[in-house]
């Protein structure tokens, strides 16, 4: 299974309490906790993890607090992702540093293995922190047998 750890997850939760304010708008991480219902503790845990990798600035004062570095239109969730869990890689095979595996020298998938990996990060590149603040849609899937399914929906987003 592939998983998100929960500090990611929360670390999402948070980004995108910050990105459905206005850009001027500062955040404590008292406020924040509160508004998305996390300890305090793990609250500012994240936010000075996320202000180390650049996707939070810092305002120091008695007003201050934290507000997003860019965008949120150019935030990525694979940005998000980098930032708390370290590179995106599906498996050891697929990370830039070679000998973490005893099979990768003669290994027949791992040339598939990174095509996967790159795909992944590229779909989870392609959603944005915006994204994730407005109700989203998929334009098809693939069934079981591979056939393209159109999805009906009434509900405007950018995801296909």
């Amino acid at each position: 299974m592939i998983r998100l750890g929960k500090l990611t997850d929360y670390g999402l939760v948070l980004l995108s309490q910050m990105a459905r304010q206005p850009k001027s708008d500062l955040h404590t991480a008292r406020d924040l906790a509160v508004q998305c219902k996390l300890p305090l503790p793990t609250v500012s845990k994240l936010l000075k993890k996320l202000l180390s990798d650049g996707l939070l600035a810092s305002h120091r004062g008695i007003k201050g607090g934290y507000s997003l570095a860019r965008d949120p239109r150019l935030i990525s969730v694979a940005d998000v992702i980098s930032a708390l869990e370290g590179p995106l890689a599906l498996t050891e095979c697929t990370m830039d540093v070679t000998g973490l595996c005893d099979l990768e020298p003669s290994c027949p998938i791992k040339d598939n293995q990174r095509l996967i990996n790159q795909v992944v990060r590229g779909a989870l590149q392609k959603v944005m922190l915006w994204d994730l603040i407005r109700p989203m849609q998929f334009a098809a899937v693939r069934d079981s047998r591979g056939n393209l399914v159109q999805i009906e929906s009434n509900t405007p987003g950018r995801m296909q």
